[in-house]
């Protein structure tokens, strides 16, 4: 359980610094807070719901671990292209900063996905 805490851990602390800077970084009313915020939420789910199923599929054999990782992968994918396609085409934001935000929190949230995985399988050799 203890990798999952810091993963949340390190999850809030990089959004704490990332709300910091748009908030104080960026000329009031330039953006669309509302919009960057829906990016934020569906890209902060996605990287919690991916590390989820990685710690859950972790100590299974191989093709279970394989069918939750890449079976979720492709689930989590096209569930946001859906979700992002609806926003997009009902705009109910700003689609330039919605689009904007989504990516640049995407690119950054993954790297930390990553991070988390590398960690947990590090921690599993210096167990073994």
């Amino acid at each position: 359980m203890k990798p999952l805490f810091d993963f949340l851990i390190k999850l809030c602390i990089l959004s704490v610094i990332l709300w910091a800077v748009i908030y104080w970084g960026i000329e009031p009313g330039s953006i669309d807070l509302h919009a960057v915020f829906l990016a934020w939420v569906m890209v902060a789910a996605n990287a919690l719901a991916g590390y989820v199923l990685f710690d859950y599929a972790f100590d299974r054999e191989s093709i279970v671990f394989t069918k939750v990782v890449f079976g979720g992968l492709a689930i989590r994918l096209l569930l946001l292209m859906v979700l992002v396609a609806l926003i997009i085409a009902r705009d109910f934001v700003a689609v330039y900063d919605f689009v904007l935000s989504f990516f640049a929190f995407y690119c950054i949230y993954v790297i930390v996905e990553i991070l988390g995985y590398q960690k947990k399988n590090k921690q599993k050799k210096n167990v073994a």
